[in-house]
């Protein structure tokens, strides 16, 4: 069938929605040791499980006969082209990737990428975050990225340092409690 008429683009943004955030202009993706493994592993996975154990399913689909009202083979279809992308996006994330260990930092009493913070808010809130990369962070996990508002306010404070944090909400006042940094990993 043409592709006239089904709906299928060329273009590999289907849903228009972004892998990740991007990274500024001029900027490097730092990323822990534990992130880029992470990211690398979820590659290993798409690569020799998810996409092979797809293609068998696309490849008995099509040898089903009438591929337009084959619910299996369209849906592996786009399967794959998201499995793709996803592998695409993983293979360039970690190619630029600058693994930073947070473990071999010296100044262990200040705020740097991939220090763990406590602080507390103006309204007494007590928060704990750890500033990562831009491709492991999870806010609700209290990871941050090392480019969010937060983490930019907190960068190169120390314990007992209050800092300015400016927000589309407002200004906020953070008071930093603790600073820990993770061991260093065994080389």
């Amino acid at each position: 069938m043409n592709k006239a008429f089904v709906k299928e683009s060329d273009n590999d943004d289907e849903d228009g929605v972004p892998e990740a955030q991007a990274l500024p202009a001029g900027t490097r993706n730092y990323m822990t040791p534990q992130g880029y493994a992470q990211l690398r592993d979820e590659l290993a996975h798409l690569m020799n499980v998810e996409r092979p154990s797809v293609v068998q399913i696309v490849s008995w689909a099509a040898s089903n006969g009438d591929r337009s009202e084959n619910g299996d083979y369209l849906y592996g279809k786009k399967r794959l082209r998201e499995i793709d992308r996803r592998m695409r996006f993983l293979t360039k994330r970690l190619d630029i990737a600058e693994v930073v260990d947070p473990g071999l930092q010296p100044n262990r009493d200040q705020v740097f990428f991939g220090a763990t913070v406590l602080y507390m808010d103006r309204a007494g809130e007590e928060r704990t975050v750890t500033i990562v990369g831009v491709d492991e962070a999870e806010p609700l996990a209290g990871r941050i990225s090392w480019i969010s508002p937060v983490a930019r306010a907190l960068i190169k404070a120390r314990e007992g340092d209050s800092v300015t944090l400016r927000t589309p909400g407002g200004v906020d006042e953070l008071e930093i409690l603790e600073v820990h940094y993770p061991e260093p990993l065994s080389r």
